[in-house]
């Protein structure tokens, strides 16, 4: 009965990646209205009211931009979205749509009112992001017929329709696509109480018996992301299951996700690798990235990608023009004491970077010029 732990690796667990098994489970976990939806209360409300207007107007919804890290609930607001429009859903990507005949076939296909969800917009073709531009704000494309001079424009006409792209780069889209959608709403990272939420329904609808003390331990290790909690209570459910426990507590959930190497921050063993080899290795740093991932036997995007995202979110990891440094609360956490050496051997202007990153543990993206 026990599960195969060789193929979980293959794949973080506290990734906010889609993996094959996260598809089909999450489609019977999405909330199927806004109000099942736990989270984003201002995001919420505010599309509420956009699509409650379009019911009243009788007509399509304004087109809509969702963004924001990975896994907080993009795709399950586009689908709700259809869903309160009572309306049918396609559904497509960017890196799908790489030739503009790709996205007329897709726009010449559509009924009316139907709604077209897009993720990963902002990896669209150019070609095809053009097109979309006449698309979304006059319902027609024009479809170019033979070569050089006699190459003739057809204006195609298309039914009134409800774009919604979902992107985790708002930056990357051009200024004339972003400005065409009628409602942006950016998703932030939940707190421990909201995924508290989440996993109290995932585990009704999964039949699970948990006690509070258990979501809580749960949710403190989720990243502020419900499809990694929702990931974590799954494994946690196998745990109960083989151990045969009834009703899952705070010692079991953590005894589960201890295996899986998920710690109490919600550090696996590339975020711990990272911040050992930062701390043991390099003195704290400063060291460029492809050095760093050389130390932890990683790929440098896997270490970009993957790693650093929490870890600075977290103020555990900063990122400056000379390279990664471990802060402050990386050596806490690692149970280990910061040299007074460290800190004098830095420059004024690197320490004041230290302590500003040590400090604080906003932001949901990196800027990619440091280091």
């Amino acid at each position: 009965m026990a599960e195969n732990t060789e193929d979980r690796n293959e794949q973080p667990l506290v990734s906010a990646a889609v993996d094959p098994e996260d598809r089909a489970v999450e489609a019977a976990l999405r909330p199927k209205n806004l109000d099942d939806f736990v989270g984003q209360a201002r995001v919420r409300r505010q599309l509420s009211l956009v699509l409650e207007a379009s019911r009243l107007r009788g007509r399509s919804a304004d087109h809509v931009l969702l963004s924001g890290p990975p896994g907080l609930g993009k795709t399950t607001l586009a689908m709700i979205i259809a869903a309160e429009m009572n309306a049918p859903l396609r559904i497509s990507s960017g890196p799908a749509i790489q030739h503009a005949g790709d996205l007329a076939a897709i726009l010449s296909s559509l009924t009316d009112g139907e709604v077209l969800f897009l993720d990963e917009i902002h990896r669209m073709s150019r070609p095809a992001e053009e097109m979309l531009y006449m698309a979304m704000e006059d319902f027609r494309v024009d479809i170019i017929v033979g070569k050089g001079p006699g190459a003739t424009a057809i204006p195609l006409e298309l039914p009134p329709f409800t774009l919604v792209g979902a992107t985790t780069r708002a930056g990357l889209l051009p200024g004339p696509l972003r400005d065409r959608f009628g409602f942006t709403g950016h998703l932030e990272f939940y707190s421990t109480q909201e995924l508290e939420l989440v996993l109290r329904r995932s585990a009704m609808m999964m039949d699970m018996r948990v006690n509070s003390a258990a979501f809580a331990e749960i949710a403190g290790r989720s990243r502020g992301t419900p499809r990694i909690a929702n990931r974590l209570l799954r494994r946690v459910r196998d745990w109960a299951l083989v151990h045969a426990v009834d009703v899952v507590d705070a010692r079991c959930a953590s005894a589960a996700l201890d295996m899986y190497e998920v710690d109490a921050k919600g550090l696996d063993r590339l975020d711990r690798s990272v911040l050992t080899a930062l701390v043991t290795k390099f003195n704290g740093g400063p060291v460029g990235l492809s050095t760093l991932a050389i130390a932890v036997g990683e790929e440098p995007e896997t270490v970009e990608t993957v790693a650093e995202p929490y870890l600075v979110r977290e103020g555990m990891l900063g990122r400056t023009p000379r390279g990664r440094i471990a802060t402050a609360a990386a050596w806490e956490h690692l149970g280990l004491a910061m040299p007074a050496t460290v800190a004098a051997a830095m420059p004024e202007d690197l320490f004041s970077v230290y302590q500003e990153v040590s400090d604080t543990a906003s932001g949901n993206y990196l800027d990619n010029s440091a280091g």
